[in-house]
């Protein structure tokens, strides 16, 4: 067994992006892919494996739960999809219990491991993940708002023309329809971004406030209009799990928009969505006190109320 050792349970589009970024990546020497559909799973292992030569060192397997034994990290991003007449809270309900079946097999072979849940809608479920486990809330993490925050970095750099890189922003809540931007930590070079926009030269033909506005609607519909042209989203998550991944394996202390447990914030209590948190080998070290204006603050209600209301309609 070599470590780091990630396990994958869910060989879908988005668990081989995964696997293939983390791969090509290189912070992890062992991958072990887990699917129900065994064949799936293990023509995947021989796939990747083939491009050995050409990446950091690393071994490519596929097993059952009984193969995830030692495992640093485990990253579920299994689902069941939405079938024809099913409602959201059926599809909820029985994605709950799919992991009411593979959680406990985790716990079984990789009691010690992380746990980093990119299932959807991933907050509720992070959440029966944590309280199915039994686990500490800082060793059960879900991938949250981080690519929602990517694309809204994306969006204000294209309009910019800033590389993104230089680009710091949050999309924060409810990785989902509730989700909202924290426009008063924007920062494009470390200018607060409506300050920013006063000293572009666009400004004398640029609506900047309309244009904020259209940013934020683009990234909130952007998996919307990617599933439309090509059926699924999976390249940006398999980066998002990859920049997680990286964060913990290699004890960066870095600080991510990730699904976390929420206490005492706001008056908000026991629930998962997305806030800056310190991610290293232990998970998560803490969760940022960030401060919100006004709009923010309530946005941040809204969206913890709407996940409540969900844990509460599936019986959680």
């Amino acid at each position: 067994m070599l470590k780091p050792k990630v396990s994958i349970i869910g060989c879908g589009n988005v668990g081989i992006r995964y696997a293939y970024s983390l791969m090509i990546n290189g912070c992890a020497r062992e991958i072990t892919l887990v699917d129900y559909f065994k064949d799936k799973a293990e023509g995947e292992a021989i796939d990747l494996s083939h491009g050995a030569p050409f990446t950091p060192a690393v071994t490519v397997n596929a097993g059952d739960y009984s193969n995830i034994k030692g495992s640093d990290l485990v990253v579920i991003t299994a689902g069941k999809k939405q079938k024809p007449g099913q409602t959201r809270i059926d599809l909820l309900k029985d994605n709950v219990n799919l992991f009411k079946s593979v959680i406990p097999e985790i716990m079984k072979y990789a009691p010690d491991a992380i746990l980093l849940i990119a299932s959807n809608p991933v907050d509720v479920l992070t959440y029966a993940a944590y309280k199915i486990s039994g686990k500490p809330a800082n060793k059960v993490i879900g991938s949250g708002t981080l690519l929602d925050s990517a694309r809204f970095r994306y969006e204000i750099a294209k309009h910019c023309n800033i590389d993104a890189r230089s680009v710091h922003g949050y999309i924060l809540g409810e990785h989902g329809d509730s989700e909202f931007p924290v426009w008063s930590k924007a920062t494009v070079g470390g200018v607060n971004i409506e300050n920013h926009c006063m000293l572009c030269d666009k400004k004398q033909n640029c609506d900047h406030k309309a244009i904020l506005n259209e940013i934020f609607s683009n990234v909130k519909n952007s998996a919307y209009k990617i599933i439309e042209k090509k059926g699924e989203t999976s390249y940006g998550i398999g980066l998002a799990l990859t920049r997680i991944t990286e964060a913990i394996l290699l004890n960066e202390n870095s600080v991510l928009p990730v699904s976390v447990l929420v206490n005492n914030l706001y008056n908000i209590n026991d629930v998962y969505l997305s806030l800056p948190a310190v991610v290293n080998r232990d998970g998560i070290r803490q969760v940022q006190q960030i401060e919100f204006n006004e709009t923010e603050q309530k946005s941040f209600v809204n969206s913890a109320t709407v996940l409540k209301d969900l844990l509460k309609e599936i019986g959680i």
